[in-house]
């Protein structure tokens, strides 16, 4: 899950937006594959501390080298955003956690879950009404994930659910997204994730590190890079591109995930992964194409501002 980005002109550069979208998704699934390669050694926890306070680098570099101090003032929220922090370092472990116990292809289809959920918790915690269009994809998305779970042959219980909490906890991340999106600044809510979460896995540090071997140095500090550049682009895509065009280019993260399992895992999926993962995309398009479909219908609703002419003074 990333954050709301800063609204900007979509008229003058949509092929940017694009790419910078495919760019995000790749570099999010490198960071992935990164991380799914160092847990075989290594606590996901002191993963997701590297990655943390790898991409805090930025952050300090625009605050305290370009005078960018306005990334540290908090507006209105610093509860919420605290707390946003919290649950973003927990996700963020889980889905290190289901990466590292599942294949790269089914776990990357699983934690596309969390646009299922995010109706639900929308109805559940703000009230929002959703209708029959995003009801029928959300069940059909969750029929796609039963497919994919294989009930009928072998399955990695652990593994499925915990891709799932990974997927719920990253709506949950949403909703609060759209909660603090009208009050705080992206960079903000971001740089205090990155701090909040460098403090609390380094707790953990003393009881679950090892010291990395030399060969392992240049993934950690891939996990942190990537992640930084993936946030980057995909503020830079939603600048320039509508939301629901970006939320579709999401899903080639898919292409990639099974790209990588199979040249370094050789993990290829089965059947049921590709007609489940086929299921769970088509639910997701559909409540993408519903929402933006809502939002034009809001916008065209509102009246315009009558044009009232000035007179010139005498």
């Amino acid at each position: 899950m990333t954050e709301v980005s800063p609204q900007g002109d979509r008229s003058g550069h949509p092929d940017r937006g694009l790419w910078a979208a495919v760019a995000a998704v790749f570099m999010f699934t490198l960071m992935n594959v990164f991380a799914k390669y160092l847990s075989a050694r290594h606590s996901v926890i002191e993963i997701a501390f590297y990655r943390n306070v790898i991409a805090c680098a930025p952050f300090l570099a625009a605050i305290f080298l370009f005078g960018r101090r306005e990334i540290l003032i908090i507006q209105s929220k610093p509860r919420v955003i605290a707390g946003r922090a919290v649950l973003g370092t927990a996700t963020l472990i889980t889905t290190f956690a289901a990466y590292s116990l599942m294949p790269m292809a089914e776990t990357t289809v699983l934690i596309f879950a969390s646009s299922l959920f995010i109706p639900v918790l929308g109805v559940l915690l703000l009230g929002e009404h959703v209708g029959p269009y995003r009801w029928t994809a959300v069940l059909a998305g969750f029929i796609g994930v039963a497919i994919m779970a294989n009930p009928g042959g072998e399955i990695n219980t652990l593994g499925v659910i915990v891709a799932l909490c990974a997927a719920l906890m990253q709506a949950f991340m949403g909703v609060l997204l759209r909660h603090l999106g009208g009050h705080e600044r992206p960079e903000t809510i971001t740089f205090y994730f990155f701090v909040i979460g460098t403090l609390l896995t380094g707790l953990a540090l003393p009881f679950v590190a090892k010291m990395p071997t030399l060969e392992e140095i240049p993934y950690f500090l891939g996990i942190g890079l990537a992640g930084a550049a993936a946030q980057w682009f995909y503020a830079t895509a939603l600048k320039y591109t509508p939301a629901a065009i970006v939320a579709v280019v999401n899903f080639s993260g898919i292409v990639w995930a099974t790209l990588f399992g199979w040249l370094i895992w050789n993990d290829w999926p089965l059947p049921t992964v590709f007609a489940g993962a086929s299921v769970v995309i088509a639910a997701n398009i559909l409540i993408v194409w519903r929402e933006a479909r809502l939002k034009r219908s809001l916008k065209s609703e509102v009246p315009p501002v009558p044009y009232v002419r000035k007179c010139c003074p005498a």
